[in-house]
């Protein structure tokens, strides 16, 4: 109650405008992953400042979108020849989200135009892949094997009716990160929607980083990857030998 009152003090900047803005934020900026991190829920809130301070009689539509950084994602399509599965072809995506999460007022179909739904990237089906095989019929096969991998990793999400909406001024969403999301730079993009158009948008940033002990191991990696590979060697040949040592003790006994 008290965030929606906080809100609501956004009231008196609205003298003036001459069209509806979004005032947008975030309940984390920063996600720290550690060992224990089995995952969080970001709350998405904000305030539509209307021109003159009128809320029109009419409903407004909300979109919001959390997208992650982009990868290069190389996808390979396998076929059973001679009783043996092989890999038959492959496609290379440039520009692929690592992370996209939608959650709308109303189904995405219902709120806007098809064209502005493409331009905005809003809905997953409307996410610009970019391959790289030039095919219009392969490409849209393998687009959906991409698409089908990360909704099944957890990575990509859309859920209608997932942003409340109160007075016609102030909204709310929430969205799941998932315990294995990929780290690095992503952004909370809120769209206003009147007429099947998007008339206002704003954007946060939001930064999700290894910490502790999960942040050392990553950038010895990434530091000293010769040093870190054989490190990783030695320790698989010790815990190894230690499983072997505590095995043959068992059975003399």
């Amino acid at each position: 109650m008290r965030g929606w009152l906080g809100l609501l003090c956004f009231t008196p900047l609205l003298m003036g405008a001459e069209a509806p803005r979004l005032v947008p934020d975030v309940s984390q900026n920063k996600i720290d992953i550690i060992y224990s991190f089995t995952g969080a829920e970001l709350l998405l809130f904000g305030a539509i400042l209307y021109p003159g301070g009128k809320v029109p009689s009419r409903h407004p539509e909300i979109a919001v979108v959390i997208k992650g950084p982009s990868e290069a994602v190389l996808i390979r399509q396998k076929r059973k020849i001679a009783g043996m599965w092989i890999n038959a072809a492959s496609a290379d995506f440039r520009s692929v989200p690592s992370f996209y999460a939608l959650a709308a007022s109303r189904p995405i179909a219902q709120i806007v135009k098809d064209r502005t739904a493409v331009i905005y990237e809003l809905g997953i089906d409307n996410l610009q892949l970019s391959p790289a095989s030039g095919d219009p019929a392969d490409d849209r096969a393998f687009e959906d094997g991409v698409v089908d991998l990360k909704r099944r990793g957890g990575y990509y999400s859309e859920t209608a009716n997932g942003v409340e909406i109160r007075e016609g001024v102030l909204y709310r969403a929430r969205i799941a990160i998932p315990a294995r999301v990929p780290v690095g730079k992503y952004t909370a993009e809120t769209f206003l929607i009147e007429n099947g158009r998007v008339v206002a948008a704003a954007t946060r940033d939001i930064d999700i980083a290894k910490s502790g002990f999960e942040a050392y191991v990553a950038r010895s990696a990434e530091r000293n990857s010769f040093l870190y590979g054989l490190g990783a060697v030695a320790l698989s040949l010790v815990l190894g030998w230690l499983a072997s040592a505590a095995f043959r003790r068992l059975s003399e006994r």
